[in-house]
């Protein structure tokens, strides 16, 4: 089942197709468009060629968003970060009717007892209780890292693939899942370390590491390494330091990645050492002890990094 927006769109690409091979009987033009009536109409003599359109749209209609959602009446699209895809029912926890007037103490009851059931039966097996569990750790820990939806989808998706191909026997639920949410993040470019997910993990790092690394060789998740340009902005936020330093320091991680230097270092020492040298440069200096609680690594990693950065910038 698709979403209702991706299935009109297809329904217009394919109406559009259909009017790009369609050309004029009268002047044998091929620029055929659609007036606002629906009609085919030749853009160049005005011949109308079909007048009997079928308008896919609804029949109602709608100036701003409140009123689109209002007289909308399609159900929530599916998404991949419930176990049932999000096509089951719920019962609100609000104990109020449809008007907003609160229940007896009877209707309580009952609906307490419905709502119980209803997340009973929305599970029908131990695997999609497993299921459950897992995508619900996604979220929370999603949250935790205040990471972007899309992410959380692509590591839902992540983890169905890894169910289906039986990689989760033998490992624990918490890692896989954790796993998932990393590769998620590597493959939507956004900017988390394996330190910051492991610490809203219930997992240790080294099992996530290794959980991550058997996830995305069996599943042939294609995986770049990360740059460390995508640290340097939230790192600079967080410090309180100004556009021009951000922009010194991609400076000094690109020079710094032509000499070869990259290779083999964390990418979150690369770009907090950069950030160290470029608010020296830029006279908005901070300690070594700021820089290194932002970017969570040691003091040492950065005056090691540091050393290099500025011998390759040509400072030594």
């Amino acid at each position: 089942m698709e979403r209702p927006s991706r299935q009109r769109q297809q329904e217009q690409d394919t109406e559009q197709e259909a009017d790009e091979t369609l050309s004029c009987p009268e002047c044998g033009s091929a620029e055929i468009v659609t007036d606002a009536d629906h009609e085919l109409v030749c853009d160049d003599c005005g011949l109308v060629i079909d007048e009997q359109q079928i308008d896919r749209g609804p029949e109602w209609r709608a100036f701003n968003h409140s009123e689109r959602q209002s007289k909308s009446r399609v159900g929530a699209p599916i998404t991949e970060t419930m176990h049932d895809k999000g096509l089951t029912t719920t019962i609100d926890w609000k104990d109020k009717d449809a008007y907003g007037r609160s229940l007896s103490s009877e209707k309580r009851s009952q609906m307490h007892r419905l709502r119980k059931w209803q997340e009973r039966i929305r599970t029908k097996d131990a695997g999609e209780r497993n299921l459950q569990f897992a995508l619900s750790e996604i979220d929370r820990m999603a949250s935790a890292l205040g990471v972007p939806r899309s992410v959380r989808e692509v590591a839902s998706v992540i983890y169905r693939r890894a169910l289906d191909e039986d990689l989760i026997r033998g490992r624990s639920i918490e890692g896989v899942s954790t796993s998932a949410l990393y590769a998620a993040c590597r493959q939507e470019g956004i900017p988390r370390s394996l330190d910051e997910v492991a610490e809203v993990s219930r997992v240790p790092q080294k099992e996530i590491g290794r959980t991550y690394r058997y996830i995305s060789q069996e599943l042939g998740l294609e995986l770049k390494p990360v740059d460390p340009k995508q640290f340097v902005p939230r790192f600079a936020s967080a410090l309180d330091l100004s556009e021009e330093v951000q922009t010194k320091a991609t400076e000094i991680i690109d020079v710094s990645a032509e000499e070869g230097l990259l290779s083999g270092k964390s990418p979150t020492g690369f770009a907090a050492a950069a950030i160290y040298a470029a608010s020296l440069l830029c006279n908005e200096k901070k300690t070594q002890r700021e820089v290194a609680s932002v970017a969570q690594v040691t003091e040492v990693t950065i005056r090691n990094r540091y050393q290099e950065q500025i011998e390759a910038m040509g400072f030594r």
